[in-house]
């Protein structure tokens, strides 16, 4: 009799670890499945993660060519980041008020990425509702929260420090297919006098020296 409570004993408590096992085994895979990744730990008094642009240089004044096989890369360096952006979002904002994205992903990117190749012609072409203009852009670098995002202590804070100015070329018309200078219509009478002002000087040089000439001789 006792030796069949014992048996009995024994099979609950297999059955009671197989379960216990089964719920642990059904919780990790829940885990998993929720992506349960801990986020780094933000030390106390962190700095705010930031962007610093490489390319073009923040001082120079930038103008890119809205023209086919024009490119425009953008680049830039991370520091004090803790927590690494999923993605980072780059757009350009016209003197207008337009935004448009930059890169071949509507402007979304890898968080990780350092860089950025614009064609701004292509973006032209497939856009003709939403055309760039020739004016000045701040380009916009920003991950989680938007552009306007307030720096939080190890996330990225937004970027909108660089601006360049965009422009379309114009096309080369020779002077046989009758290209004249606008600027220069008014300068051609101007020239005209200015050539036949020594001429004139010359003239009254020479009349001024023949009179006194008359008059030596009526004084001798």
């Amino acid at each position: 009799m006792d030796r069949q409570l014992d048996l009995q004993r024994r099979q609950q408590n297999g059955n009671s670890s197989a379960s216990a096992s089964a719920s642990a085994s059904i919780s990790g895979s829940a885990s998993l499945v929720n992506g349960s990744t801990p986020l780094p730990t933000v030390p106390t008094g962190a700095q705010p993660g930031i962007i610093t642009i490489t390319m073009p240089p923040i001082q120079s004044n930038s103008y890119y060519k809205i023209a086919p096989s024009e490119y425009v890369t953008f680049g830039w360096n991370f520091s004090s980041i803790i927590v690494t952006p999923t993605a980072l979002t780059v757009a350009a904002v016209g003197a207008n008020g337009n935004t448009y994205p930059i890169g071949p992903t509507d402007g979304v990117i890898p968080g990780t990425a350092q860089s950025v190749v614009w064609y701004p012609y292509g973006y032209q072409t497939a856009n003709p509702s939403l055309p760039l203009a020739q004016e000045s852009y701040t380009l916009h670098i920003w991950a989680q929260g938007g552009p306007s995002a307030f720096p939080s202590p190890g996330y990225l804070e937004p970027n909108s420090e660089l601006v360049f100015a965009m422009y379309t070329p114009q096309a080369y018309t020779p002077l046989a297919s009758g290209w004249q200078c606008a600027g220069c219509s008014g300068a051609l009478p101007q020239l005209k006098i200015n050539s036949a002002l020594p001429g004139v000087v010359a003239m009254i040089i020479i009349m001024l020296l023949s009179g006194f000439t008359t008059l030596r001789r009526v004084w001798d």
